[in-house]
């Protein structure tokens, strides 16, 4: 880390970096069950080196940052258009409203509004996510344009071309009722690279087919029955979920307890102009609609993520990369709170945030 972190707000005495050396004090999320214990984190060179429990004087709370399983940033210039629309309608390829919008604006627009949603994202505790990306290789250059001189760790999915393969890090279908996207797979797999699908948003028809394609990664299935939940087990798929979007484009709820009981299950947020990309709001949505724990709900918008496509994060232990979410325990909506990770899950937010830590 070298100093180097991207976070906000400075001055904490909290964390303190010393000849390339950071220590992070307070309550500590260890481990994959998150267990707090008090002391801190060592990192050197963008890698935590050690949890050390210790007796320490902080009210900080220690946390993996966030990843964020499935976003659409390229529609951060209509947030909140298309109000009373059906998902066809909003988001259907090639006319559906986003595609419109899209291909209306310029570059720069484009540009801007991700920036906007990316500076969000890291100030609202996301270390990485994976992106669903519009617009072929001109897309895929736009965002990164937009990511320069931010940490955040973006893994994105192309589309439309399979030239695209060239400058993303996959392929991103987006239906297998939309499109035979048989040739792609065939290309994404001779590429190395992931195959990521949406499947079983408007109802369970595609499914099938893109379970056909091998997928690494299906988004949605909020129609899966139990023959799918069997074969994403079978087949070890894992799946990210996005129940908030689902719930705003009126097509049901994804059955997220019978997945977990068959799969890695992680969360995203989906499209900007639908949802804010606020991970805290994914979860306490997540909390407060299913029957899971909070350290469950955590995983899924940590570990579970970065599981499902090899990332080294997600988890505050001695190897991981130093991706990290340190929050004020003592700020007026967290102090006293008796469950720490349940307080993390159902009540923290953004004014919460005393720093992101990312390398």
């Amino acid at each position: 880390m070298n100093g180097d972190s991207h976070d906000t707000p400075t001055g904490d005495p909290d964390v303190v970096t010393t000849d390339g050396e950071t220590t992070v004090e307070g309550t500590i999320l260890r481990g994959r069950e998150f267990d707090p214990v008090e002391g801190r984190v060592v990192v050197e060179d963008g890698t935590v080196t050690a949890v050390e429990e210790a007796p320490v004087d902080s009210d900080a709370v220690v946390l993996p940052a966030f990843v964020n399983a499935h976003t659409h940033i390229g529609d951060s210039i209509a947030k909140e258009a298309g109000g009373g629309l059906s998902l066809e309608e909003l988001v259907a390829p090639p006319d559906g409203l986003k595609h419109r919008l899209l291909r209306a604006a310029d570059d720069a627009d484009l540009v801007a509004g991700m920036v906007r949603s990316l500076r969000y994202m890291e100030r609202s505790g996301t270390g990485a996510f994976f992106e669903f990306r519009e617009g072929g290789v001109a897309g895929v250059d736009l965002l990164h344009r937009a990511l320069d001189d931010l940490a955040i760790d973006a893994r994105v999915f192309g589309r439309e071309e399979t030239a695209v393969l060239d400058v993303a890090d996959g392929f991103g279908a987006s239906g297998a009722n939309d499109y035979d996207f048989t040739d792609e797979r065939a290309a994404t797999r001779d590429a190395g690279k992931p195959f990521a699908i949406h499947a079983g948003e408007v109802d369970a028809s595609d499914i099938d087919p893109a379970l056909a394609l091998d997928p690494d990664l299906l988004v949605h299935m909020v129609h899966a029955d139990s023959d799918h939940l069997q074969r994403v087990a079978d087949e070890e798929i894992p799946v990210a979920v996005c129940p908030r979007s689902n719930l705003v484009t009126d097509v049901g709820l994804p059955p997220v307890e019978e997945l977990r009981e068959h799969t890695t299950v992680a969360l995203g947020t989906d499209n900007v102009f639908l949802n804010a990309p606020s991970m805290f709001r994914e979860m306490e949505f997540t909390a407060k609609l299913y029957d899971l724990t909070a350290t469950e709900i955590l995983g899924m918008a940590t570990h579970a993520g970065a599981d499902a496509l090899g990332l080294n994060c997600g988890v505050v232990e001695p190897g991981r990369d130093a991706r990290l979410l340190v929050l004020d325990g003592d700020s007026d909506n967290l102090a006293g709170a008796q469950e720490v990770v349940r307080a993390v899950v159902r009540r923290a937010g953004t004014s919460d945030v005393e720093r992101v830590l990312l390398p």
